[in-house]
């Protein structure tokens, strides 16, 4: 549940930077949204990974 918090705390710290990007075309923007997605699926996967251990552990 911790690593889910983090996850719509990096969502909603880059919503600002995904504006900029797609209104603005701000360049930087685009890569500190670029770098928050890899961070995101680095969390996603660990979620995943937990959530496996967690379903297999209950059988």
């Amino acid at each position: 549940m911790e690593k889910f918090a983090k996850v719509k705390e990096v969502v909603a710290a880059i919503e600002a930077d995904v504006e900029k990007f797609y209104n603005a075309g701000n360049s930087a923007a685009g890569t500190r949204v670029r770098k928050a997605m890899q961070d995101l699926k680095g969390l996603a996967q660990e979620i995943r990974t937990e959530v496996t251990e967690k379903k297999n552990g209950a059988k």
